[in-house]
């Protein structure tokens, strides 16, 4: 019968040589169903995060020098899968342009389904990053690379003209700036997001497409 108090969570059982591991998975999956439950990262405090594992807040700090740290892990690791979203979106599309509208739409509605773990990977102030964060990594594992595979095959097959790194920071510019804003400022009145989506994504295409860029060259 629930007599209506509130239970304490069952202390966890002190770690055996080796289960250090373990214990690390179990806090970064503690701190990812936090942060996915409260939409917040401000509710996720080291001590909920103890308290979601069942071991002492100190226990936390032997795998994760502090908060910043633990979050930025938990997201990294998401973005993985963000990545792996990207991947399967445009997998068995050979065309590079096409790839790039899919992966464009996909990368926002992945955004938008994840907004606190886009919020700390993607829009974070540098000082909130980790002294250890490593970019390098984060823009592996983002979905960087793929769009530049298919902006070098495009600019290669003279679909798109122009600097092939112009064009993928311009594109990513485009995703990031659409999706974050959406995130941030979501009591605008956006017009459909989907179209606006589109919208974008077919302007950026259209201004670097050969037929547009001789026509300029011409004026």
């Amino acid at each position: 019968m629930d007599t209506g108090t509130p239970r304490t969570p069952t202390r966890r059982k002190k770690a055996r040589r080796g289960e250090g591991e373990k214990l690390r998975e179990d806090i970064l999956e503690a701190a990812e169903r936090l942060l996915i439950d409260t939409s917040d990262e401000d509710a996720v405090s080291i001590r909920a995060v103890a308290a979601a594992v069942g071991v002492t807040p100190p226990s936390i700090y032997l795998h994760f020098a502090d908060k910043t740290e633990l979050l930025f892990q938990v997201c990294q690791a998401h973005w993985g899968r963000f990545d792996d979203y990207l991947r399967r979106a445009a997998e068995r599309i050979d065309d590079p342009v096409k790839r790039l509208r899919v992966c464009g739409r996909a990368y926002v509605r992945f955004g938008l389904a994840n907004p606190e773990h886009y919020r700390i990977l993607v829009m974070a102030k540098p000082q909130q990053l980790p002294p250890n964060a490593d970019i390098a990594e984060l823009l592996l594992n983002s979905g960087f690379t793929q769009l530049v595979t298919a902006v070098e095959e495009a600019v290669a097959q003279g679909q798109l003209i122009g600097n092939p790194m112009l064009i993928v920071f311009s594109a990513w510019s485009l995703v990031h700036g659409i999706t974050s804003l959406l995130i941030s400022h979501p009591y605008l009145p956006w017009p459909d997001q989907d179209e606006l989506v589109e919208h974008l994504i077919e302007t950026l295409l259209r201004g670097l497409a050969p037929d547009r860029r001789s026509e300029e060259a011409r004026r």
